[in-house]
């Protein structure tokens, strides 16, 4: 991956030269090419449908002339207030403008605090964009991208194409926000209180027969709380009673939704191109009953559940790899620092390892975290390519995180 801020807020490249540098480097070191994120907020900045591309097209040829490939990630969600996060890309001033006055665009939590990192997913059918549905909007951003790079799809430079979901790129609720106070490993909040998907809910919840079950859980804490402490969470808890089931499956199934419609979208501007979606490594609380992390962010992953094979499924519908983070996670190390986390990374990830191949789709990874150690290299490596896999089954893509100053000289960007 490349620098967050290789591409200025003018849409030009920052540092050209040491840039140019630096892909030598990684051409020496043998990688295959690289990943860089083409930012709705820099390209459709100032007005709708008015797309400015000249820092990625000079990019772009810097890399074609040093014969590596690109995977390029349509970053719908704004950058910055996350791990990692060294620049500040809002969304475009147009649709901040329109939040202004209708913030119900934005994801919003119980006590009505909005989140300006991606639009919610209840208007994704909804003409509140300037006369266009949000799933509009993204499909005339990723047509407009095809059309003006058609040259790099042609010669085959462009490898892949990951599209953005959700917050930090991720098919998920941005249910666990630095910006509203949560630490790690606070179990998240639910993401549902604007006015459409409270509509959604209580649509739902009337077909049902139940019209007062059209209100999101009442008792299931708050960012920073433990499942232990919460009646919805905590064994036995709400989470499985009828109304906890009903909400969990309308919740989830928003998520699963959403990817649908993007992607259906996604494979009419990108027809024959390699296509991805990336999910978020959720391995907080995987070893308590309600895995009350990944409920909030749209998993409905308790122990009684397989809260990924229906997501593999939606991908597998459109041809779609499945890319999955947190590769480079030991669960040891995790004890280590957070004991009373009970988080599990190298369970999750064998979980959605299997549900990748049990519905037959590609499966690429990258790491989480900054990774420079050699047990975080050696876990990579043996997740990568599975020991002992009767079926040879392994990686399609690795993808490292990130090129930085620590990185330069290294050789740890090496091919799985």
């Amino acid at each position: 991956m490349l620098p967050l801020g290789v591409i200025d807020m003018n849409c030009e490249l920052v540092d050209p030269e040491d840039l140019l540098n630096q892909l030598r480097i990684l051409k020496s070191a043998n990688v295959d090419g690289v990943m860089i994120d083409c930012w709705w907020g820099i390209v459709e900045a100032h007005a709708p449908q008015v797309y400015k591309w000249s820092g990625y097209r000079r990019l772009f040829q810097m890399v074609r002339d040093l014969k590596l490939k690109l995977q390029v990630v349509m970053s719908m969600h704004e950058c910055g207030g996350n791990i990692g996060d060294d620049v500040h890309i809002p969304l475009p001033h147009w649709v901040t403008e329109i939040g202004e006055t209708n913030p119900d665009i934005y994801f919003t939590d119980r006590e009505g605090r909005r989140n300006t990192e991606c639009l919610t997913w209840g208007i994704d059918k909804e003409r509140v964009l300037k006369r266009r549905t949000a799933v509009e909007v993204y499909f005339d951003y990723m047509r407009s991208f095809r059309v003006e790079f058609d040259e790099f799809f042609q010669d085959g430079i462009i490898s892949e194409i990951e599209i953005g979901l959700g917050p930090c790129g991720e098919l998920r609720y941005p249910s666990y926000p630095a910006k509203h106070g949560w630490k790690y490993p606070g179990i998240g909040e639910f993401q549902c209180y604007d006015k459409y998907l409270m509509k959604s809910l209580s649509k739902a919840a009337e077909l049902r027969g139940h019209s007062f079950w059209g209100r999101g859980p009442e008792n299931a804490g708050s960012y920073n709380s433990a499942p232990h402490e919460i009646r919805f969470f905590r064994d036995g808890g709400d989470y499985d009673s009828y109304y906890g089931r009903f909400f969990l499956n309308w919740y989830s199934q928003v998520l699963i939704d959403h990817g649908d419609r993007v992607l259906a979208l996604a494979n009419l501007a990108f027809e024959g191109t390699c296509i991805s979606a990336k999910l978020s490594g959720t391995h907080w609380w995987y070893k308590t009953a309600s895995h009350a992390a990944e409920l909030t962010a749209g998993f409905y992953n308790s122990s009684n559940r397989d809260g990924y094979a229906p997501i593999a499924a939606m991908l597998r519908k459109h041809g779609v790899a499945l890319n999955f983070t947190c590769f480079e996670m030991r669960t040891l190390d995790q004890y280590e620092g957070f004991p009373e986390a009970l988080a599990d990374p190298e369970g999750l990830v064998w979980q959605v390892l299997n549900a990748a191949w049990d519905a037959c789709i590609p499966l690429a990874s990258e790491n989480a975290l900054p990774c420079y150690d050699r047990e975080g290299y050696s876990k990579i490596l043996e997740n990568a390519k599975p020991l002992h896999n009767p079926d040879g089954r392994h990686l399609s893509v690795f993808t490292y995180l990130r090129l930085s100053p620590c990185s330069h000289g290294e050789t740890q960007l090496s091919r799985v």
